[in-house]
């Protein structure tokens, strides 16, 4: 298995690699579907389209490194399991069901808008 030299005395192999990779992505990923949410809180709704589009493609980069982990496993069976792989998942798993809400939570903030403005108008 190939090596990585962190250090003179830390080194990483492929599926640590491919694990903090995976947590770095969707955790940016995270953070803008967060700022999303707060861009359409202030009625903000492009930007906050146009931040989880740059929060798509954070994950799509976490999600094709997990991938790398899934194909490996297939053809060799050679992915050992740690807890910074199973953390690496969950965190994935989390920034999916984080996109799913923000996008609902964007459509609700815009029909909450709407409906202000049409009261404010009546």
């Amino acid at each position: 298995m190939e090596m990585m030299t962190m250090s003179s005395d830390v080194q990483m192999d492929e599926t640590q690699i491919a694990c903090f990779s995976i947590i770095s992505y969707v955790g940016e990923a995270k953070s803008c579907y967060m700022e999303a949410l707060r861009a359409a809180r202030k009625g903000e709704f492009d930007q906050a389209r146009t931040l989880v589009e740059q929060g798509s493609a954070h994950f799509a980069e976490g999600h094709q490194a997990h991938g790398t982990l899934i194909t490996r496993e297939a053809a060799t069976g050679d992915v050992p399991t740690s807890l910074l792989l199973m953390h690496a998942e969950a965190q994935l798993m989390d920034a999916e069901s984080c996109k799913t809400y923000t996008v609902e939570f964007i459509e609700l903030h815009e029909e909450l808008t709407a409906l202000r403005k049409g009261m404010a108008a009546a």
